[in-house]
């Protein structure tokens, strides 16, 4: 296991606990082994692990009475060995209309980057992100890996209304608007693909670890999925990550 940077109070009932400040894989697979570790010691007293870009908030069920004795025991638990292929990792394949009435900033990025928007979907779905954390909305994905060439400063206005489903990019990151919001991001496109359903058991299929890659689809074919996740018959595509 990596150094682990500090352990702080959070409140009177979490502790946060933080790596070095940097985005990296190996953190984040090393903060999911941790968050493993502790999910299955420490179950019964926690409700919830979070996890960040380089950190990990444990929220527990009732008041921390002596910090520092728990801090201690998470140090003993951070020196057993990890526990190998506990939770399965997946690669999932998001399909994504570019067309220009869904990519309604595409124009103006290729004039911005000097690229054609044809370069700028081919870099976007060349690319395997890595699915660090869920945060901001339920079921926004912050996802690693944007190729450099895609990186775009977010808008200094940002919209009062982001369309469920966008799939923006903003500064050095890209992810898919959940549901309508706010947002500053630039707008490439939009995916079918329900990012966030309460009436499912786990809500947001992806998770920590996993992985996303882009598929371009033209208007008819996403007009087709449409179709067919409204009438509940699409199940999105992945594959087994095998470390």
């Amino acid at each position: 296991m990596l150094k682990v940077l500090s352990y702080k109070p959070f409140g009177v009932k979490a502790i946060l606990i933080e790596w070095e400040a940097r985005i990296s894989t190996v953190i984040l697979n090393d903060i999911i082994n941790f968050k493993t570790k502790i999910s299955f010691s420490k179950n019964d007293v926690l409700d919830d692990c979070i996890v960040g870009y380089h950190s990990l908030t444990l929220v527990y069920k009732e008041r921390i009475n002596d910090f520092l004795r728990e801090v201690e025991s998470l140090k003993r638990l951070s020196l057993i060995e990890d526990i190998k292929n506990s939770t399965e990792k997946y690669i999932w394949e998001i399909p994504v209309c570019y067309d220009l009435q869904f990519g309604i900033d595409l124009e103006e990025m290729s004039r911005v980057k000097n690229i054609t928007i044809d370069e700028i979907i081919k870099f976007h779905t060349q690319s395997l992100y890595t699915v660090y954390f869920i945060g901001f909305l339920p079921g926004f994905l912050y996802l690693g890996g944007l190729n450099k060439i895609l990186y775009m400063n977010r808008k200094a206005t940002p919209r009062l209304e982001v369309f469920e489903g966008a799939v923006a990019i903003g500064g050095n990151q890209t992810g898919v608007y959940p549901s309508k919001s706010p947002g500053g991001w630039n707008i490439l496109g939009k995916t079918p693909v329900l990012f966030f359903n309460h009436n499912n058991s786990t809500p947001c299929f992806a998770k920590s670890g996993d992985k996303i890659r882009f598929k371009s689809v033209n208007l008819e074919e996403f007009k087709k999925l449409e179709k067919e996740i409204k009438n509940g018959n699409y199940i999105p595509v992945k594959e087994i990550i095998y470390d």
